[in-house]
Protein backbone atom coordinates (compact mmCIF):
# COMPACT_ATOMS: atom_id res chain seq x y z
CA UNK A 1 0.00 0.00 0.00
CA UNK A 2 1.13 3.59 -0.16
CA UNK A 3 -0.78 7.34 -0.48
CA UNK A 4 -2.07 8.15 -2.76
CA UNK A 5 -3.04 11.51 -2.06
CA UNK A 6 -4.55 14.18 0.45
CA UNK A 7 -8.03 15.76 -0.16
CA UNK A 8 -8.33 19.21 0.83
CA UNK A 9 -11.86 20.94 0.00
CA UNK A 10 -11.48 24.84 -1.53
CA UNK A 11 -13.78 27.57 -1.85
CA UNK A 12 -11.81 29.27 -4.80
CA UNK A 13 -10.26 26.65 -6.90
CA UNK A 14 -8.65 29.68 -8.84
CA UNK A 15 -6.95 31.07 -6.20
CA UNK A 16 -5.82 27.75 -4.74
CA UNK A 17 -4.46 26.77 -7.96
CA UNK A 18 -2.56 29.68 -7.98
CA UNK A 19 -1.47 29.17 -4.39
CA UNK A 20 0.46 25.74 -4.84
CA UNK A 21 1.49 25.96 -8.43
CA UNK A 22 2.91 29.40 -8.60
CA UNK A 23 3.42 29.87 -5.02
CA UNK A 24 4.39 26.65 -3.56
CA UNK A 25 6.09 25.43 -7.47
CA UNK A 26 3.80 22.47 -7.53
CA UNK A 27 2.42 21.54 -11.47
CA UNK A 28 -1.35 21.03 -11.77
CA UNK A 29 -1.55 17.08 -12.97
CA UNK A 30 -4.55 16.69 -14.00
CA UNK A 31 -8.35 18.74 -13.40
CA UNK A 32 -11.94 17.24 -14.43
CA UNK A 33 -15.56 19.35 -13.84
CA UNK A 34 -18.42 17.14 -12.67
CA UNK A 35 -21.38 19.40 -13.60
CA UNK A 36 -23.98 16.49 -12.80
CA UNK A 37 -22.85 16.71 -9.10
CA UNK A 38 -21.43 20.73 -9.54
CA UNK A 39 -17.98 20.14 -8.11
CA UNK A 40 -14.34 20.48 -9.55
CA UNK A 41 -11.06 17.60 -8.41
CA UNK A 42 -7.47 19.51 -9.24
CA UNK A 43 -4.88 17.19 -8.80
CA UNK A 44 -1.60 19.28 -7.49
CA UNK A 45 1.86 17.71 -7.07
CA UNK A 46 5.80 17.49 -7.07
CA UNK A 47 5.92 14.95 -9.37
CA UNK A 48 3.90 12.07 -10.69
CA UNK A 49 0.74 10.12 -9.17
CA UNK A 50 2.51 7.04 -10.21
CA UNK A 51 5.30 7.88 -7.99
CA UNK A 52 4.39 10.10 -5.46
CA UNK A 53 0.99 11.49 -3.19
CA UNK A 54 0.05 14.72 -4.47
CA UNK A 55 -3.34 16.57 -3.33
CA UNK A 56 -6.24 16.66 -4.50
CA UNK A 57 -7.61 20.42 -4.52
CA UNK A 58 -12.08 19.46 -4.36
CA UNK A 59 -14.14 22.35 -4.96
CA UNK A 60 -17.74 22.00 -4.44
CA UNK A 61 -19.08 24.92 -6.53
CA UNK A 62 -22.12 25.91 -4.66
CA UNK A 63 -19.74 26.29 -1.44
CA UNK A 64 -17.51 29.57 -1.34
CA UNK A 65 -16.02 28.92 1.95
CA UNK A 66 -15.60 25.60 4.98
CA UNK A 67 -14.72 26.26 8.68
CA UNK A 68 -11.14 24.02 9.04
CA UNK A 69 -12.53 22.27 12.25
CA UNK A 70 -10.23 21.13 14.88
CA UNK A 71 -8.96 17.83 13.29
CA UNK A 72 -6.82 19.53 10.74
CA UNK A 73 -2.63 19.95 10.94
CA UNK A 74 -1.12 20.68 7.99
CA UNK A 75 0.50 19.17 5.33
CA UNK A 76 4.66 18.88 5.22
CA UNK A 77 6.74 19.97 2.75
CA UNK A 78 10.43 19.39 2.45
CA UNK A 79 12.69 22.13 1.88
CA UNK A 80 16.39 22.63 1.35
CA UNK A 81 16.28 25.57 3.28
CA UNK A 82 13.55 26.81 5.42
CA UNK A 83 14.42 30.60 5.56
CA UNK A 84 14.98 30.90 1.82
CA UNK A 85 12.15 28.92 1.18
CA UNK A 86 10.00 31.34 3.37
CA UNK A 87 11.53 33.98 1.49
CA UNK A 88 10.27 33.22 -1.83
CA UNK A 89 7.03 32.03 -0.66
CA UNK A 90 6.53 35.33 0.75
CA UNK A 91 8.20 37.30 -2.68
CA UNK A 92 5.40 35.26 -4.94
CA UNK A 93 2.61 36.44 -2.36
CA UNK A 94 2.20 33.97 0.29
CA UNK A 95 1.43 33.87 3.72
CA UNK A 96 4.09 33.03 6.31
CA UNK A 97 2.56 32.99 9.51
CA UNK A 98 5.58 30.86 11.62
CA UNK A 99 9.28 31.97 10.45
CA UNK A 100 11.98 29.46 9.70
CA UNK A 101 13.25 28.14 13.08
CA UNK A 102 13.55 25.49 15.32
CA UNK A 103 10.94 23.69 16.28
CA UNK A 104 9.97 24.21 20.13
CA UNK A 105 11.48 21.27 22.18
CA UNK A 106 13.61 20.03 19.29
CA UNK A 107 16.15 20.86 16.44
CA UNK A 108 14.49 20.89 13.57
CA UNK A 109 14.26 23.95 11.33
CA UNK A 110 10.75 24.20 10.52
CA UNK A 111 8.32 26.87 9.50
CA UNK A 112 4.39 27.48 8.33
CA UNK A 113 2.72 29.15 5.79
CA UNK A 114 -1.03 29.51 4.65
CA UNK A 115 -2.64 28.08 1.73
CA UNK A 116 -5.96 31.39 0.62
CA UNK A 117 -8.27 28.96 2.31
CA UNK A 118 -6.49 28.95 5.90
CA UNK A 119 -4.67 25.47 5.56
CA UNK A 120 -1.29 25.13 7.11
CA UNK A 121 1.71 24.07 4.85
CA UNK A 122 4.87 23.14 7.13
CA UNK A 123 7.96 23.53 5.79
CA UNK A 124 10.71 21.34 7.24
CA UNK A 125 13.83 21.91 6.42
CA UNK A 126 16.24 18.79 5.35
CA UNK A 127 18.24 17.53 8.54
CA UNK A 128 21.50 17.32 5.89
CA UNK A 129 22.08 20.75 5.31
CA UNK A 130 25.39 22.10 5.91
CA UNK A 131 26.22 25.59 6.28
Amino acid sequence: MRILHTMLRVGDLDKSLAFYTEVLGMRLLRRRDYPDGRFTLAFVGYGEESETAVLELTHNWDTPKYGLGTGYGHVALEVEDAKAACDAIRARGGKVVREAGPMKHGTTVIAFVEDPDGYKIELIERKNRVD
